[in-house]
């Protein structure tokens, strides 16, 4: 079991580690594969195929991702998550989890591929942005990574190896903690598919409940 309290730091992913927005992302996927008369996806199908850049994600399920293109499709993406990013709730005790850590004495942030704006409304509207002492997204739509903007996080902070916790929910999350300096903690109930996130790491959990025990 992860022990929190040897952090000084926590980094958290957004997007499928606190905020529960999976199916949404699945069926906005679909719908963008519908209008194409394209095969639709199942949400296991989704999970086995999503990875960064979502570029990369796009191709594998049958899109073409030339430039042009690439940027019609990013747009009908975002477009459609912004309408409906009020049906995504957090998941289940993520409060409590963020709280536990808090009372633990110990920092909390954001690191995300989701757009800074967009970032900030969701954490707020949650009444979360109490819990961070930064918000790091992205400064546009494409999602491509997030490595370099960890990079200057994790040198802003200026802590140690081994005293930054980064727990995210995909296999770039564990590639990020590792370029970061950070150990990291994935959660196998987000936009990866277990068998994804284990084979890059052992260090995982079924659900945000597991660090409440």
């Amino acid at each position: 079991m992860i022990e929190l309290k040897k952090y000084k730091h926590v980094i958290w992913d957004w997007n499928g580690t606190l905020l529960n927005d999976v199916e949404l992302c699945c069926s906005i996927m679909n719908n963008l594969l519908a209008v194409r008369e394209m095969k639709l996806i199942t949400l296991q199908e989704y999970k086995e195929v999503f990875t960064f850049p979502v570029k990369e994600y796009y191709k594998r399920v049958g899109h073409d991702i030339s430039d042009e293109n690439w940027e019609i499709l990013s747009y009908e993406f975002i477009d459609e998550y912004e309408e409906r990013k009020g049906e995504c709730m957090l998941y289940e005790n993520a409060v409590k989890v963020l709280d536990k850590i808090e009372k633990l004495g110990i920092s909390q942030s954001v690191l995300s591929a989701y757009s800074q704006n967009t970032l900030e409304e969701l954490i707020t509207k949650f009444g979360l942005r109490k819990y961070f002492i930064k918000l790091v997204g992205l400064d546009n739509i494409y999602a491509e990574s997030k490595l370099e903007n960890g990079i200057r996080w994790m040198n802003e902070l200026g802590y140690n190896k081994g005293e930054v916790l980064l727990i995210g929910d995909t296999v770039h999350d564990y590639e990020v903690a590792n370029a970061i300096g950070a150990e990291s903690l994935l959660i196998a109930e987000g936009h990866q598919a277990n068998s994804k996130l284990m084979e890059c790491s052992s260090n995982l959990i079924d659900s945000l409940n597991e660090l409440l025990i």
